[in-house]
């Protein structure tokens, strides 16, 4: 989804400049050119001077001012124009606004920032000999355009209260004669050795997983044991790295932060706060009460930056990067030795990570509530046990961030040059957030030896990151990929994803690093289906590498223990099971006995309620027209196409064919039968269905509508909407017999048509839905669980669109966590929000009126539906919840009155799905439906067996040695 979105951004910069986009392999290969090249993607040195004209070099500007550097080669400028890509970037002389890039969500400096990185761990990249180019660029005016740049931004564009994190990387990354980080050098550098030198791997996993000031002992003795094979290069490789590493290492001095007194004024609020933060690191006594100190800093700058003068705010960012920078130089000196000071070094780093923006202060306040540690000596298994559930999500939220504000431009990178694909992983951990998640996992051992909740994934290291968020049992080969797009999805495979795309075909099993949410339409699925699903650490997938391609058994409990083991280790119970499991998956039939296809004329929603479900028309419409008579004020006018209407022009003729398409479609499923009573495998008689489907979808998309529902549906929508059809924008939605079974949900499965406005776009609109149930992804996912899917049946639903402020899913129910009185919500910006995986704004709304915020949304883009029709992608940022207090409180409102009613009418049992939004806190609602859980995952003997009993009641004392 995330590439999709960087892709339709930058194909619509290219529309805008006619350009064509320049093919990734030439880009690949003209960057392997510029390697070899003295001017690499430089021309020749010129004079940039301040009225924009450009001089040779032996010449002078007409005025002072000007500042000499290289120009770039002509298809350097060419790549910029047409794909929106910059290389080999100099500061001085670019144009600030251009820079800055804003209408392309800061694009331009964020390449600056990975172009850095690849410089640092590919000896140069694209400058590899350029750097010896003479005048090419200078560090002097490399340095003043930066603080000029900075001032410049925080005058003109200022982000420090929108986008807090983001200007607070341009200083770690823009040259300005500030103290520069030489974290993210030492990483670069060892990496570079380990690539050319194998041998030194382990002490790059040592340097780049658990750094400290032993290391440099380490890496002296290795070059000198390995002296007469090192190569000269690296040689000098190896010293620069000793000297990044001293500096790194050598003692720390906090009354260092002085030196920032004389630009924040001693008399200043700010010059204040770091005089107080200075006497009190002065005074105190222990490495803990440092940290605690520089924490509070940290935050307490972050919150007073926005109200400051420009003066200030350079001074004061400057700070904060700084006192990151010696807090994870003085992290190695903390030791823990009790979970209270595991505790308290979780409370204290994630406080670290609000300070620097990896969280926002929204979600830290939050957060920070469930982090507190408490001052008793004992605790209980389960309140121990929330302190690790709090503690994950603030490394959860904080790489998260990291990883979205990157996302586009890492894989713009990658087409062609796949050390691209490292750099978020390098960002984080050059910061508090290694040793945080390295303190979060020791958290989650201790715990998982006091309760033994410990996962069995093979011998993998960190295991405790990981969790199970669906239970389920699976066996087939693994397979694991960092990026799904492309992907042809087998259902005798268990996938693990960076992040499941939103379209899945049915698998065996799934784990991811980006959850989604837990009410998307992909999990709603693996749910009802009993897929087992588990959430994995970026590290955890990485290492599960080592096992992809081979058949595995995996399992996922009910408390979210995850087994992960080859299936070559099987036991007896778990052959069997699997074995039970493919010759007794129960299947269920689609009810036709009550359907009315007499009913061929178009109704009004109003005219349909619950009991018109798999009668007149599907679950959607019947539940929306429910909810209206319910609720009227909150749910839209709308048209219901039903089963008889589609039937009636289905028993049409196909072209050139004696057969009407519905003809055609039992005699393909009777013939599919047939091969299977003959011995064909399940794999061909699926090929030669998914044929005939396709032959039979492309049909329908073209099948003549008849002239009568032509005007009835001119006519119906003229009364019922108000205005002609092509006036106003609608949505139309496939609502299908096979959907909210009693034990199958069908989400996501079948087409909706978004905003939609043109007469004859309607008109296809409706045929193309009629189509979709015989698209392959659907089919297979109705094949795996229905008898007769060759009788499934599509209505179809016409609603104005609703240019909501923002839209989700409430599920009546605590879904991963909580009870059934509890509500799991999910929301994203806009329209179409979180039904599709997006990190969205989670909530667990509890029944004591406790809210607890489950994850913040992480999706840079959202969808406004313009009333020209279509869709128009806006760009937002995160310093706000999506949800405000009178929106949560509205869904608790509607919750207790929709269960009441439904009880009132029998219509419907709960627990719930809605999918509803927001419009100036006006409530909207969408869709009702069951919330589908599969009970013979949840219930299944094994999955209990693996779940050891824990007495969460059980005292655990916080001063025990670990």
């Amino acid at each position: 989804m995330k590439k999709i979105l960087a892709l339709f951004v930058l194909l619509m910069f290219f529309w805008t400049l006619g350009a064509q986009p320049i093919d990734n392999k030439i880009i690949k290969d003209q960057i392997a050119t510029f390697k070899k090249e003295p001017k690499g993607p430089y021309q020749q040195i010129m004079w940039y001077c301040p009225d924009g004209s450009k001089v040779p070099p032996k010449q002078r500007c007409p005025e002072k001012g000007g500042v000499q550097r290289a120009t770039y080669n002509s298809w350097i400028e060419n790549l910029a124009k047409s794909n929106h890509i910059y290389l080999g970037q100099i500061l001085s002389a670019t144009d600030f606004a251009e820079f800055l890039d804003e209408e392309n969500l800061y694009s331009r400096m964020k390449q600056y920032q990975i172009e850095n990185y690849l410089k640092n761990v590919d000896n140069g990249w694209v400058v590899r000999r350029a750097i010896y180019y003479r005048g090419a660029f200078q560090d002097e005016d490399e340095n003043s355009w930066g603080l000029r740049f900075l001032n410049w931004t925080l005058t003109e564009k200022d982000l420090s209260q929108r986008n807090f994190f983001l200007m607070r990387q341009a200083f770690v990354s823009i040259p300005h004669k500030a103290e520069n980080s030489n974290i993210q050098k030492v990483r670069a550098l060892s990496k570079e050795l380990s690539d050319s030198i194998p041998k030194f791997m382990d002490l790059r996993i040592k340097i780049h997983g658990q750094p400290d000031a032993g290391d440099i002992k380490q890496v002296q003795a290795f070059k000198t044991k390995n002296t007469l094979t090192i190569q000269p290069e690296m040689a000098s490789k190896f010293d620069e790295l000793l000297r990044e590493m001293e500096i790194l290492y050598q003692a720390v001095d906090w009354q260092s932060l002085n030196s920032f007194m004389k630009p924040l004024g001693a008399s200043s609020n700010s010059g204040k706060l770091l005089q107080l933060a200075l006497s009190e690191l002065a005074q105190s006594k222990s490495i803990s009460e440092k940290m605690t100190i520089a924490a509070r800093l940290m935050l307490n700058v972050r919150e007073i930056i926005p109200a400051e003068n420009v003066k200030t705010k350079m001074a004061l960012y400057d700070l904060s990067v700084r006192t990151e920078e010696l807090i994870f130089k003085d992290l190695p000196n903390w030791k823990v030795s009790t979970p209270a000071e595991l505790i308290q070094r979780n409370y204290i780093l994630s406080m670290v990570s609000a300070g620097a923006g990896y969280l926002e202060l929204w979600e830290w306040k939050a957060l920070e509530k469930e982090l507190l540690p408490v001052s008793d000596n004992e605790i209980t298994l389960a309140a121990l046990t929330n302190y690790l559930v709090a503690a994950r999500r603030s490394v959860e939220w904080s790489t998260s961030m990291i990883k979205t504000n990157y996302n586009d431009e890492v894989l713009l990178f990658e087409g062609f040059e796949p050390l691209a694909s490292a750099f978020v992983d390098d960002r984080i951990r050059s910061t508090v957030l290694l040793p945080l998640g390295q303190s979060v996992g020791d958290l989650g051992n201790f715990i998982n030896k006091k309760s033994s909740l410990t996962n069995k994934v093979f011998n993998i290291p960190n295991q405790s990151h990981m969790r199970g968020v669906n239970p389920g049992f699976a066996k087939g080969e693994l397979v694991v990929l960092e990026s799904a797009e492309g992907i042809e999805a087998s259902p005798q495979k268990i996938y693990v994803f960076q992040q499941p795309p939103a379209d899945l075909k049915p698998i065996a099993g799934i784990a991811t690093v980006s959850e989604g949410n837990l009410v998307s339409h992909v999990q709603l699925l693996a749910r009802n289906l009993g897929i087992p699903n588990a959430v994995v650490s970026k590290e955890n997938l990485m290492a599960l590498k080592a096992f992809a391609g081979k058949e595995v058994f995996y399992a996922v409990s009910n408390k979210g223990t995850v087994i992960l083991k080859l299936a070559t280790d099987m036991t007896t119970e778990e052959k069997e099971l699997v074995s039970v499991k493919k010759r007794t998956q129960e299947k269920i039939k689609v009810p036709i006995d009550r359907m009315d296809l007499k009913k061929q004329n178009v109704l009004n929603l109003r005219e349909v309620n619950a009991t018109s479900s798999g009668k007149i028309c599907g679950p959607k419409a019947a539940n929306l027209g429910q909810l209206k008579a319910m609720f009227p004020k909150n749910v839209v006018e709308g048209l219901v196409i039903p089963f008889g209407i589609f039937r009636q022009h289905m028993d049409q003729k196909m072209p050139n064919s004696a057969q009407s398409y519905w003809e055609f479609l039992n005699a393909a499923f009777a013939e599919a039968s047939r091969m299977e009573k003959n011995g064909e495998t399940k794999s061909s008689c699926d090929a030669y269905l998914l044929k005939k489907l396709e032959v039979l979808r492309n049909a329908i998309q073209v099948m003549p509508l008849l002239p009568s529902f032509i005007n009835d549906f001119k006519n119906q929508f003229q009364l019922i909407l108000g205005k002609s059809v092509g006036e106003i924008p609608v949505f139309v939605r496939s609502d299908t017999n096979m959907e909210d079974l009693k034990d199958f949900t069908g989400a996501g499965l079948n087409l909706t048509l978004f905003n939609i406005v043109e007469e004859e776009k309607i008109f296809q609109g409706i045929k193309k839905v009629w189509a979709s149930p015989y698209t392959e992804r659907s089919f297979q996912w109705r094949q795996s669980y229905l008898l007769n899917p060759e009788n499934v049946y599509p209505s179809i639903l016409v609603i104005p669109s609703v240019n909501v402020d923002c839209s989700g899913v409430m599920i009546t129910k605590g879904v991963s966590m909580g009870g059934n009185d509890d509500l799991t919500i999910a929301f994203s910006r806009g329209v179409g929000g979180a039904v599709d995986g997006q990190m969205a704004e989670s909530y667990l709304l509890k029944s004591n009126n406790n809210d607890l915020l489950l994850a913040p949304a992480r999706e840079l883009y959202f969808n406004e539906l313009p009333l020209s029709g279509g869709t128009n992608k806006h760009a937002t940022s995160f310093e706000k919840p999506i949800l405000n207090n009178l929106n949560l409180k509205a869904i608790r409102d509607f919750s207790l009155l929709l269960k009441q009613k439904m009880e009132e009418t029998k219509s419907m049992q709960g627990p719930f799905d809605v999918e509803m939004g927001f419009l100036n806190n006006q409530l909207w609602l969408f869709q009702v439906r069951p919330f589908n859980e599969n009970k013979k995952a949840t219930g299944a003997l094994y999955l209990e067996s693996i779940t050891p009993k824990v007495d969460e009641s059980k005292r655990i004392s916080l001063t025990e040695k670990l």
